[in-house]
């Protein structure tokens, strides 16, 4: 993209946004579309970003930005509830997982978005391409202070495992939610975090 984004480009996101919002696939997806809704012409996608793909990176990335500032506003009422004493623990969980939850559930939230970016990162020749929202993990490294203070008989690298295992979870019910609920003989409640809190939470209790 050509210097700071300006209201041509902000237009073009916009629109792009909110297309992947309503569509089934991305082959939905068109230049000319997104132009007409952003009333613009297909050659501003090309100038503004580079190319239709750069487009939806830049899209997908500004609504992975909002979930993101969602969770860590969450985490920091968490923290600061409690403080000095270290915060709830089902309440940080909440904060990892409970925004990605309710977006997959709120059909006019972006995870549509997120959805049909990670299709196509999935498919990309050029994997690299992607790897900046993909392998974006400071957001989650936020998670780990909080969570040694609750479990300081854990290190770093134990609680970044259980992380990793908590955010397993949270996808399996985000983007297989039929299989989810086959599994459970459809007795689970897959809209309602409190039912992934007490699986998770505890992996970060001492037990024995």
């Amino acid at each position: 993209m050509h210097g700071r984004i300006n209201p041509t480009a902000l237009r073009l996101m916009d629109a792009c946004e909110h297309i992947m919002r309503d569509i089934s696939t991305l082959e939905e997806l068109t230049a000319r579309r997104i132009a007409v809704a952003a009333d613009a012409t297909p050659s501003a996608i090309s100038y503004h970003f580079g190319s239709q793909e750069e487009l939806i990176v830049a899209v997908a990335e500004r609504v992975y930005r909002r979930l993101n500032a969602e969770r860590l506003t969450l985490l920091r009422k968490a923290v600061e509830r409690r403080r000095p004493a270290p915060a709830d623990l089902d309440e940080v969980i909440a904060a990892l997982i409970g925004p990605s939850i309710r977006w997959s559930l709120d059909p006019t939230s972006g995870y549509p978005v997120l959805s049909h970016f990670t299709s196509l990162a999935q498919r990309s020749g050029d994997p690299q391409h992607y790897r900046r929202i993909t392998e974006n993990v400071e957001h989650h490294k936020a998670f780990i202070p909080p969570l040694k203070q609750i479990a300081p008989w854990l290190d770093d690298v134990d609680i970044g495992w259980r992380l990793n295992c908590a955010l397993g979870i949270r996808s399996q019910v985000t983007r297989s939610r039929e299989r989810t609920a086959i599994l459970t003989d459809h007795r689970f409640d897959l809209s309602d975090p409190e039912g992934m809190i007490e699986v998770i939470a505890p992996m970060f209790r001492r037990h024995g």
